[in-house]
């Protein structure tokens, strides 16, 4: 099918989100074009609002409308108590289990030399200043369970060993998901979860 140079041009456009392939982009943008032209323009409007207003939190680096973000704004969330995270997904998957009442700070990404991305591209240098202030006393690393996440942790955990001795630093368990059984669980997995066993 040929379509004229906008709506290539659209199309392409749509492509750059994830998991969006050529069928996909296809299928939005003519949706859009055949029977939400209004629902279009909101989205093209919201969407430029979002990229032009939406920021860092100067805090925890979450997306935010504000310098600060709501939940570093939130009196009742423990200083003492920080999260690394490498995503704002991250941020609400720990939210949604409900239990983690501490503060956050999200890396943005891991270190990947291989593509260029190194300590500052990460937030390092902002996250060495947020813990001179002194109230921390507890860091989670709670990077994905990946090379490059465990990288990043090994990196961060050694930062502050060197810099910041007096912070007690830990990682989030990995290993047999609750409900899993041991002949699907891949040898990576086992093998975490029996190096991290505990006594009971």
């Amino acid at each position: 099918m040929l379509f004229s140079p906008l709506l290539k041009q659209l199309i392409e456009s749509l492509r750059c989100l994830p998991g969006v392939g050529p069928k996909t982009a296809q299928r939005m943008a003519l949706q859009l074009l055949e029977r939400n032209r209004e629902n279009g323009k909101q989205l093209a409007q919201t969407l430029l609002n979002a990229l032009e207003k939406i920021d860092h939190c100067t805090s925890c680096r979450n997306f935010s409308e504000e310098p600060l973000c709501h939940l570093c704004k939130t009196p009742h969330r423990d200083p003492s108590l920080l999260c690394i995270i490498e995503s704002p997904i991250d941020l609400f998957a720990v939210e949604q289990m409900g239990h983690y009442r501490g503060q956050y700070f999200i890396l943005m990404g891991h270190l990947s030399p291989l593509d260029g991305i190194g300590p500052d591209n990460i937030g390092i240098p902002q996250l060495n200043s947020r813990l001179t202030q002194g109230s921390i006393r507890e860091i989670i690393l709670a990077t994905n369970p990946t090379v490059e996440g465990e990288a990043t942790a090994h990196y961060i955990s050694e930062l502050i060993k060197q810099h910041h001795p007096t912070i007690k630093t830990t990682r989030i368990a990995h290993g047999v998901p609750l409900g899993g059984e041991l002949e699907y669980i891949d040898s990576g997995t086992l093998a975490h979860a029996f190096a991290g066993r505990e006594v009971i």
